[in-house]
């Protein structure tokens, strides 16, 4: 989705109150605008009856999009002319049900052609990433083939569906486990936009390597050392794309883009070895949820270091009740090292505040330093119950 969307996203709380009563009754009367017969009070009952309060926001873009194929003339191309008369007056993350109402009314043979048409036109004022998917998996040849001249299109929101929707692992979405197996159905579509000139496509670019390299490393690896110095706009890609590797200190990727000890074919290992952590601490042990910790580091790094790249992370382990650790690592600094820059000294911030995907417990949680990935010191932090920090 591009920034004006995602805003969108994070400024909804919760998420599925976009489509509240007066969202239902404003989008009725503007289908009846365009479709006089449209009975606006039988598309509230619907959409507002059992069970609407419980719904989330994927379950009320859906119940949406039915009570639309119910109240709607039942002949799908006279119902995507009514859609097709407002779509220009419906934009952003609301507006999913237009593409939606595609990938439930729109699948069979006959439809086809005019479906891909559709989600192409809808894209541009929502998006159609979700939709298009059930089309991969049920026709995977003839829908990537279309999403490859997607590529070539004018409107980067069309160049961006044509990546983000056949990203093997969407956020949001069903996998695609055809492509989680194989991505070189895909690749031909990414070759197309590896130069792209909108930050909207290449980030999606990127974020679909990304999604490879979890499944198929060395397939990632191979095209980042192809791409890699072609193009300014290209090495923002493949940067962007090979994180899940350089956090995993994937050799070829570390060489590539230049840590370790000489920058050259070293792995990221020796660096950590060599370097001096004088000092990787927290400002104090405990912390309750809700508090912010600061992290102290001072590390200096070999002489030999200079010519080559940095990378600096901590890491918590959180815990879990099951008594599992969830692992997540948090950037520092990445930036290349000169004669007068192998000393680094400073401090970084972490909140303790939960998000919609990560909840916090009460614990011993294990805190470490890395450099170039690999582990180079560790500490701890007792993380305590909202409240019960300073006493």
């Amino acid at each position: 989705m591009s920034a004006d969307r995602q805003g969108d996203m994070r400024m909804a709380e919760p998420l599925k109150n976009i489509y509240d009563g007066d969202f239902v009754g404003t989008f009725a009367a503007l289908v009846r605008e365009a479709w006089p017969p449209f009975d606006t009070a039988r598309f509230a009952e619907l959409v507002t009856g059992d069970g609407w309060e419980r719904l989330e926001l994927k379950g009320r873009m859906r119940r949406i999009t039915l009570s639309l194929g119910a109240t709607l003339p039942q002949r799908y191309e006279e119902a995507l002319e009514a859609l097709c008369a407002i779509d220009e007056r419906c934009t952003g993350l609301a507006y999913l049900i237009f593409p939606d109402f595609i990938e439930v009314y729109g699948r069979d043979e006959a439809h086809w052609e005019l479906s891909m048409s559709m989600l192409r036109r809808f894209t541009r004022r929502s998006t159609s990433e979700f939709a298009i998917r059930p089309f991969i998996l049920e026709r995977p040849e003839r829908t990537l083939a279309a999403m490859l001249e997607w590529a070539g299109s004018e409107d980067e929101h069309v160049r961006r569906l044509a990546s983000e929707g056949c990203r093997p692992r969407l956020p949001w979405a069903p996998a695609l486990p055809m492509l989680k197996r194989d991505p070189s159905p895909a690749l031909p579509i990414l070759e197309k936009l590896r130069k792209d000139e909108s930050l909207y496509v290449r980030k999606s670019v990127a974020n679909h390597l990304n999604d490879i390299s979890k499944d198929n490393p060395d397939v990632v690896v191979a095209i980042a050392k192809r791409w890699f110095g072609t193009h300014p706009l290209t090495d923002w890609i493949v940067r962007r794309g090979c994180r899940t590797l350089v956090k995993q200190a994937e050799p070829g990727v570390m060489a590539l883009f230049g840590y370790g000890e000489d920058g050259g074919e070293s792995s990221a290992g020796p660096l950590a070895e060599a370097a001096r952590v004088h000092r990787f601490e927290p400002n104090r042990k405990e912390a309750a949820i809700g508090e912010e910790t600061l992290l102290r580091y001072d590390v200096e790094l070999p002489p030999e270091a200079a010519g080559g790249r940095v990378r600096l992370e901590y890491s918590i382990d959180y815990v879990r009740p099951s008594g599992k650790l969830s692992h997540k690592r948090f950037l520092v600094m990445d930036k290349p090292v000169t004669p007068g820059t192998t000393r680094l000294q400073g401090s970084k911030r972490h909140a303790w505040r939960e998000l919609s995907t990560r909840k916090l417990f009460p614990g011993e949680h294990r805190i470490a330093l890395w450099i170039n990935g690999a582990e180079a010191a560790a500490s701890s932090i007792t993380l305590q119950a909202e409240g019960e920090g300073n006493r």
